[in-house]
């Protein structure tokens, strides 16, 4: 028998999470972001449930071949965009858009302009509306647009920004309205489709903002993007991954007595402790302290002691019909239904809940349930 880890992608929680996204957007555009391996439950898994979108958006190449070679023929968007001048030979065999928001970028079309005239390219200019990651100045911006609209392999482009704050308020205002203002003064009179929407923005403010390409990530995995204020089951989300294991072994604590490394946690009263197959090495997070919620047989329990990298320990006081092979849920489903957010879970370790899921590990085997 093979360790009892295992980590559940549910593609109807990845559809019905879509049409939730699909029911904020109006008629704007839905592009499914699948960066970093579709946040941790990989593209070839979530492919099927996600073909309803009217788009892709992801950050590298290697990923998008991946569509391309699942059967995907639409739109894919690459979110960073090009990173050199070879990457345009890719863009062009294979029909894929991508983001310019630096000048070197546009240096690199102007090159390929006069390699390969013949050349198309959907592109999205993207703004550096006060994020300051990415993206062009207000102040250089429609300098930007123009050198692109004289170019003749240009064939459209999309005014594109990200916000930084949409899950809340930014220095005791709305978190989007600084950039949105921003935004709307730089692009004014600028023809063009835009694309201002993350997964935040998109449930929160999305009648507020005129955005023709919804950029939807953290909420089609199941999670909130602006937990705690709203809990999934606020936007009628569901978990897409489970992650789940079981009990191994079963030891009782004397008061005073500790477990795991570095004795962080004493029991103060006799206790019934269940260790679970599950590490930092498995993705668990390391830093996750005593009392992280997990479910056991899908009843709420804690977790004690410092994660080590194969194991960790859950509190089995309040359960006396837990035992070996006893379900443990790191986070998501139970086997019966239960649900343990995966929020709940990074909260407590002071992350997020894109963290946990990208984190999951090589040696954790995936179980696609439709």
């Amino acid at each position: 028998m093979s360790r009892p880890i295992q980590a559940v992608v549910h593609l109807d929680a990845l559809r019905h999470n879509l049409q939730i996204a699909r029911q904020y957007a109006g008629d704007s555009q839905v592009y499914a972001v699948v960066k970093a391996n579709a946040y941790g439950h990989g593209i070839e898994r979530v492919y099927p449930a996600f073909q309803s979108a009217d788009g892709f958006a992801l950050l590298d190449l290697a990923e998008a071949l991946r569509l391309r070679q699942l059967g995907w023929q639409g739109d894919i968007l690459l979110l960073e965009g090009i990173f050199c001048l070879e990457d345009l030979f890719v863009c062009q065999q294979h029909c894929l858009s991508f983001s310019i928001h630096s000048a070197h970028q546009i240096d690199w079309l102007q090159q390929f302009q006069r390699q390969h005239p013949e050349a198309r390219f959907h592109v999205y200019l993207k703004m550096n509306s006060g994020m300051n990651r990415l993206g062009f100045a207000p102040a250089t911006y429609r300098d930007a647009f123009a050198q692109l609209q004289a170019l003749e392999i240009i064939a459209s482009i999309t005014h594109m920004m990200h916000f930084s704050d949409a899950d809340g308020e930014r220095f005791g205002a709305p978190g989007i309205d600084y950039q949105q203002q921003c935004f709307e003064q730089t692009i004014a009179g600028l023809p063009g489709k835009r694309s201002l929407c993350n997964s935040a923005a998109l449930l929160r403010h999305a009648p507020a903002l005129h955005s023709d390409v919804m950029r939807s990530g953290i909420m089609l995995y199941g999670s909130s993007p602006d937990f705690p204020q709203h809990t999934i089951q606020d936007w009628n989300l569901k978990p897409s991954m489970s992650l789940r294991s079981e009990i191994i072994a079963v030891q009782q604590l004397k008061a005073g007595e500790s477990i795991g490394y570095g004795s962080s946690f004493v029991a103060e009263k006799s206790m019934r402790i269940g260790v679970v197959a599950c590490g930092y090495a498995d993705g668990y997070q390391r830093i996750s302290p005593s009392g992280t919620p997990v479910l056991v047989n899908s009843q709420r329990s804690q977790t004690l002691g410092r994660v080590s990298m194969d194991m960790l320990a859950v509190d089995l006081s309040h359960l006396p019909d837990a035992d070996i092979g006893a379900e443990v849920v790191l986070w998501g489903y139970s086997s019966s239904g239960a649900i343990l957010p995966v929020d709940e879970v990074s909260q407590a370790a002071g992350t997020v809940g894109y963290e946990l899921m990208c984190a999951i590990t090589a040696r954790v085997p995936f179980v696609v349930q439709a």
